[in-house]
């Protein structure tokens, strides 16, 4: 069984959008994706620089666009989706919840919310490498701050104020290795994005949604979603709370995925899985150049 997922913010890299421009009818598509949300996908996936596309306002729809470009041109089936935060919406339109352009309206109106809630506080996020869940989820929780990402295969974000940030790097969890500040806007994933609650919960209200054509892998608790309406009231909800990309794993692996392929800009789920799914195999979709090999994959387990 192939499971096909989406990453999240972080994932871009300036240019990335570049060669995927060059599929047939591609800047066709991501032109009237940029006409659709008022901002310039095609300039900032091929032109921008590092903190351009670092703006979570660019960013999550950037990440989208390109998610949707890269699946599409697999031409697949797969028999499970997920994404890993704003890879979510990415997710739902690939399980047929939302239409294309409705999930690059719905993520222009994530990304512009949560970056002005980020800009309410000094806020950030920080990655943990090693040790045990339990003694590093109450650390976190001495120290103020939320495990925003539950990643699996011993990493875990904290999110919090900059100086709850900050007494982390001094005062780690027991075992954890390394605590790596990340380059992004705000502590996503936590309280301090309520404010970008409100105004998706707003954006939903508009959508047509219907019910997965596939089976579509929750953030919230790993469980499957068959309902659309719940789909959505998810993605919504999830805004504040944390991603446990962990448990969406042991769900792979108890519907029996045998293979993984991760949508453009590919590389930091397949590297979680590495850990955490032994024997699965997997694929990350950088450039269209990983196109065949991916639809050799594809062939090989899509149905199994």
């Amino acid at each position: 069984m192939l499971v096909l997922v989406a990453p999240g913010q972080g994932a871009q890299t300036p240019g990335f959008l570049t060669p995927w421009l060059e599929l047939p009818g591609a800047a066709a598509r991501i032109a009237g994706w940029s006409d659709a949300i008022g901002l310039d996908l095609a300039h900032y996936g091929t032109k921008a620089d590092a903190d351009e596309i670092r703006d979570t306002a660019v960013a999550q729809p950037l990440l989208v666009a390109a998610g949707l470009l890269s699946a599409d041109a697999l031409d697949a089936s797969p028999g499970v989706v997920a994404g890993h935060s704003v890879g979510e919406i990415t997710a739902a339109a690939l399980a047929g919840v939302i239409e294309d352009e409705a999930a690059l309206r719905l993520v222009r109106t994530r990304g512009l919310g949560m970056a002005e809630a980020a800009a309410v506080t000094e806020t950030g996020m920080a990655a943990l490498l090693g040790g045990d869940l339990e003694v590093t989820v109450a650390h976190l929780e001495k120290l103020g701050l939320t495990p925003a990402n539950v990643n699996g295969g011993g990493q875990v974000v904290a999110a919090g104020t900059a100086a709850q940030i900050a007494a982390l790097t001094e005062d780690k969890p027991e075992g954890v290795r390394r605590v790596v500040p990340l380059k992004v806007a705000g502590a996503f994933h936590t309280r301090h994005m309520a404010p970008a609650v409100d105004k998706l919960r707003a954006a939903a209200t508009t959508l047509t949604v219907t019910d997965p054509k596939v089976t579509y892998v929750s953030n919230a608790d790993g469980k499957t979603v068959a309902d659309g309406a719940e789909v959505i009231s998810r993605l919504v909800g999830q805004v504040a709370n944390p991603v446990r990309w962990d448990l969406c794993m042991e769900t792979f692996a108890e519907l029996g995925v045998t293979a993984l392929i991760e949508a453009a800009p590919g590389g930091t789920l397949v590297g979680l899985a590495k850990r955490a799914l032994p024997g699965v195999k997997t694929l990350a979709l950088k450039t269209p150049d990983d196109l065949d090999a991916a639809r050799a994959l594809i062939s090989e387990h899509a149905g199994a």
